[in-house]
C-alpha cells in the first residue's frame, strides 16, 4: 500500500485564475505550517510541482524528509487565455464555454488549455510512477487545487461534476491510500 498526503500550497490571495501562471505563495502563518508539518508522517518522501508556490510550501515541510525532484505534471490546471483573468471576464469572452467548464466539466478545456481529463490523466501517471518506484511509502505531494481533485474523482470513480463540488482547502490534506483492490481515503481536506 502507498500513501499519498496531497498537500495544497499555501495560499496566493489571488482572485483571478491561476493556472501555470507563476505566483508565490503565502507562509505568513507559521502556526498552520507547523500544524501541517507535525500532522504528516516524519519519514515520508516528499514532491511538489514545479510552480513556485507548491515549491515554496514543500520547501517549509522538507526538514528531516527526503525531497524528490520537482514535478511539472502535478501543475494546475493550465488555463490558457484564462490565466490571470477573473471568472467574469472569461465568462463576457466566452460565455457557454465558461460555464461548461465548471458545469459539466470532462473534455471542456479553456481557450489554449486543458480539460479535466488532461490533468487527471497527467497527474495519474505521476502518482503511478510513484507507486511503482516507492510501493508502501508515505508520499506528501504538495500541489494544486485540480490536481488534488482529479486524484480524488479517480480514488471515488466518480464523475468530474461531482468531484469538482469538493472543498479543497489552502494547507489541507487529502489522503489517498493505493493499495491492490484499488483505494482508501481516509481524509479529505483535513485541516491540522
Amino acid at each position: 500500500m502507498t500513501t499519498f498526503h496531497l498537500v495544497r500550497h499555501g495560499p496566493t490571495h489571488e482572485k483571478a485564475f491561476v493556472g501555470w501562471r507563476d505566483v508565490p505563495a503565502d507562509l505568513s502563518d507559521t502556526a498552520a505550517i507547523a500544524r501541517l508539518n507535525a500532522g504528516l508522517p516524519e519519514t515520508a518522501l516528499l514532491i511538489s510541482s514545479d510552480l513556485t508556490r507548491a515549491i515554496q510550501t514543500a520547501d517549509a515541510l522538507a526538514p528531516g524528509r527526503i525531497r524528490l525532484p520537482h514535478d511539472r505534471n502535478l501543475r494546475e490546471f493550465d488555463f490558457g487565455d484564462w490565466d490571470g483573468r477573473i471568472f467574469s471576464e472569461a465568462a463576457a469572452t466566452h460565455p457557454e464555454l465558461s460555464r461548461s467548464f465548471w458545469e459539466t466539466p470532462g473534455d471542456v478545456a479553456a481557450p489554449n488549455g486543458e480539460s479535466w481529463h488532461d490533468v487527471a490523466l497527467r497527474t495519474a501517471r505521476t502518482l503511478d510512477r510513484l507507486h511503482a518506484d516507492h510501493t508502501g511509502a508515505d508520499i506528501v505531494v504538495v500541489g494544486h487545487f485540480g490536481m488534488i481533485l482529479t486524484q480524488l474523482g479517480r480514488a471515488r470513480a466518480q464523475e468530474p461534476a461531482q468531484t469538482l463540488a469538493q472543498k479543497i482547502d489552502n494547507l489541507s490534506v487529502t489522503t489517498l491510500r493505493r493499495h491492490d483492490r484499488g483505494w482508501d481515503i481516509p481524509r479529505i481536506n483535513h485541516i491540522f
